[in-house]
């Protein structure tokens, strides 16, 4: 570590990431491919209410993957304020036209929060909020049951996956009814489990929902 480092990585690991390329999509916030400035086949992929979909970086990746690995699996909680940094800094049109933040991180089953100490997802919220005089909601959305790991389901056996997983508790639909809702996750792969999150606040009462995470998958277009 450097002198000048601050936080739990080191300046070489935040400069290395590899950041999603311009031009982006205006909705979903996917690179865009040569040709195709006007169409994002992404977009399909995302709930057809979600308003706006924001990423910093590319996952896996060498630089990028062991800081997710560290703050999900190892404890290093701490990463998450640097991960909000750069969300902030890459990611603040998702903003727009919204004076006061909203935001609910994607909920862990009781057992992966007992076994890891924490939620990331939570961490990352709470990070972001304090960047942009935003408010975190982290009861207003629940996961109903455990669900196995999304990581080597197919697209389609994710959907199955983490259908209905999802519910608003009846005592806190008032907290966001008519209101904005950001969705805070550490990956952006599929949307599977964004969209299964955004159809449980929709139907209890939020009015638009956009999506915010650290890392991004690549499409199968996006990979060489």
């Amino acid at each position: 570590m450097e002198a000048s480092d601050r936080g739990l990585a080191c300046g070489r690991c935040w400069s290395r990431l590899p950041l999603l390329p311009k031009p982006w999509c205006r909705r979903c916030g996917h690179p865009l491919h040569p040709g195709a400035a006007t169409s994002c086949t992404v977009c399909a992929e995302l709930h057809p209410r979600c308003e706006g979909a924001r990423s910093v970086c590319w996952l896996p990746h060498a630089c990028s993957s062991p800081l997710v690995a560290a703050l999900k699996y190892q404890g290093w909680w701490g990463i998450a304020d640097g991960m909000a940094e750069r969300m902030a800094r890459t990611g603040g049109d998702l903003l727009a036209g919204l004076e006061h933040p909203c935001f609910v991180p994607v909920p862990l089953a009781a057992g992966r929060v007992r076994e890891r100490g924490f939620n990331q997802s939570e961490r990352i919220a709470r990070a972001l909020a304090a960047r942009t005089a935003g408010q975190v909601l982290d009861d207003v959305l629940v996961r109903e049951r455990a669900t196995v790991s999304q990581t080597q389901l197919t697209p389609a056996e994710r959907v199955v996956n983490v259908h209905g997983a999802f519910a608003v508790p009846e005592r806190r639909s008032a907290a966001i009814r008519g209101r904005a809702i950001i969705l805070v996750d550490d990956v952006l792969t599929t949307g599977a489990t964004l969209n299964a999150c955004a159809d449980a606040l929709l139907n209890g009462g939020a009015s638009h929902i956009r999506y915010w995470t650290f890392g991004r998958a690549r499409a199968v277009a996006d990979r060489p």
